[in-house]
């Protein structure tokens, strides 16, 4: 058995990472509850504080928990879907739809990796290549959100 240590339940984000089928999928929709509580509770200057404190610690125990598992990205590693699915909705109001669309969207960047994605998930190692491909994920996402939302006012 695993020892359990804090770099592990976080990195794991709080053992979410083990669910056995599609972890990644299951750290994005833990992630978008977790989001509208702190924007509607706190705002988005205390969620996008929260958003880079996560994305530091992120760093360290993604790559504390790389090394013991002896992988690149274990699949296990969630708190990269949290942060990336953070990332997507960081300026979207808390809503149903438009955190499915930043979900989908996510989703859809995380699992294909276009360009540049694919480049920082094939060179950059360690804890920050972990976390920083799912952030251009996020940023991509929430790009397009963006645009959708001037374009199509909704």
């Amino acid at each position: 058995m695993q020892k359990l240590n804090v770099s592990t339940i976080l990195s794991t984000w709080f053992g979410v990472g083990y669910i056995p089928i599609m972890p990644g999928t299951a750290g994005s929709l833990i992630a978008l509850p977790i989001a509208w509580i702190i924007i509607e509770s706190f705002g988005h200057a205390w969620f996008l504080a929260l958003l880079l404190s996560v994305l530091l610690l992120g760093i360290i125990v993604s790559d504390q928990c790389r090394k013991r598992y002896k992988e690149k990205d274990p699949s296990r590693i969630v708190i990269d879907e949290v942060v990336g699915q953070w990332v997507s909705v960081l300026f979207i109001a808390p809503d149903i739809l438009y955190y499915s669309f930043g979900f989908v969207l996510f989703r859809f960047f995380d699992i294909l990796k276009p360009w540049p994605i694919s480049w920082v998930d094939q060179h950059i190692e360690n804890g920050l290549g972990i976390m920083l491909d799912d952030v251009l994920a996020g940023i991509f996402s929430l790009i397009i959100l963006v645009i959708a939302f001037w374009l199509f006012g909704i």
